[in-house]
């Protein structure tokens, strides 16, 4: 049915602007809107919204704004590709029904489709997932993201105390910074419990590779690994294999608890939950929104999940500990002296990077402990 719904809008929209109706009325929705005091929200996900990963998380903030504000009217559109389909999914969101502000969540739709459409409607509100925003952009293109390597980083405290075997395995999509940035900060954690401890990663090379996640889950089980976690968009093929495997899990974006009730550890999740309604409250309150909003536990921009009951208490208490330093900020992942898998000096000794240092953002290596190449 939603799939129904998301094509029948982008075929009246596209059948509308070849009649050259779309150009006169693109602001009408909007203004009339407003003049009512309504407020419509647009959700735009790439993928299912119950895919007990990046995109049902969105689908969860979403979830949160309804009940938080049964007056707003919430719409939403999943298996949106990062295409032009975006577009026409923002277009008909606007002119067909009024949408005044709209998350588009994939990281792929920010340039060029969030940036086009946000210059062409300058009276809506784009609020993209993915920190993307820079000087020069579109005022009302507004970007979001967490660090989620806070919540990584303890779920390596546990996953370390959790292994019998010291072999980890990371099963993640692309070598890209924001990627390495949470191998590393998991790998760190469960070092900082045992020196010892290795994390074996693979990369599948996109986002959604079910059927190579579950060859690579099995693989890492194969070598040794009684500890796998993730940063793909769906964990749920991973997190199931290892479940059958007899491994444990430390699960990504959303909780997959559900899916591995014996070897579920803890996770790494988004908190749009909160952030969400936040958002909402302040463009009800003509509250100005920063261009770039950021965020850690601290902010409750990320969170982790609830223990499983494979979660050792000793892993419980030092995560707790860890966590709390954290939301004090008294702590700091990236510390150095800190060593690269192929013995470099990644960050001397007597350098801490804090976690908006824009050295972060540019992570091209893969720390000690590591058993992987970037290339």
């Amino acid at each position: 049915m939603a799939n129904d719904l998301v094509f029948s809008r982008r075929t009246l929209l596209k059948g509308a602007g070849a009649l050259g109706l779309l150009g006169a009325a693109s602001t009408l929705p909007i203004r009339h809107a407003l003049a009512a005091g309504k407020l419509t929200v647009g959700f735009i996900y790439v993928g299912p919204r119950d895919d007990y990963g990046y995109n049902q998380a969105h689908a969860q903030g979403a979830a949160a704004v309804k009940a938080a504000f049964p007056g707003v009217t919430v719409l939403e559109e999943e298996n949106v590709p990062e295409t032009i389909e975006v577009q026409k999914t923002i277009e008909s969101m606007i002119n067909l029904d009024g949408a005044q502000l709209i998350f588009p969540t994939s990281f792929g739709y920010y340039d060029p489709h969030v940036m086009k459409m946000a210059a062409k409607y300058p009276e809506v509100t784009f609020l993209h997932c993915g920190g993307l925003w820079a000087e020069g952009h579109p005022a009302n293109a507004h970007s979001y993201f967490g660090y989620i390597d806070e919540a990584q980083y303890l779920s390596g405290v546990v996953a370390g105390h959790a292994t019998q075997t010291k072999k980890l395995g990371f099963i993640a999509a692309k070598p890209i910074p924001q990627v390495l940035r949470n191998i590393n900060a998991f790998t760190l954690g469960a070092r900082s419990v045992d020196p010892a401890i290795t994390t074996q990663v693979i990369f599948t090379g996109d986002w959604s590779m079910p059927v190579k996640e579950a060859e690579a889950t099995n693989s890492l089980a194969d070598q040794g690994a009684d500890v796998v976690t993730c940063h793909v968009d769906s964990p749920k093929v991973i997190v199931e294999t290892a479940e059958r495997r007899g491994m444990f899990t430390c699960g990504y974006h959303a909780s997959q608890a559900a899916l591995a009730p014996k070897g579920y550890l803890t996770g790494a999740e988004w908190n749009w939950e909160v952030l969400y309604p936040r958002f909402v409250a302040d463009i009800q309150a003509g509250t100005p929104i920063p261009s770039l909003v950021r965020g850690g536990l601290k902010e409750m921009v990320v969170k982790t999940s609830a223990y499983g009951a494979a979660a050792p208490d000793a892993g419980r208490q030092q995560a707790d500990a860890v966590k709390a330093a954290f939301m004090a900020g008294d702590f700091a992942i990236f510390k150095g002296p800190v060593t690269d898998n192929k013995g470099g000096i990644a960050i001397p000794a007597g350098t801490t990077l804090g976690q908006t240092d824009i050295l972060l953002e540019k992570m091209d290596y893969l720390v000690e402990g590591v058993i992987g190449a970037t290339a």
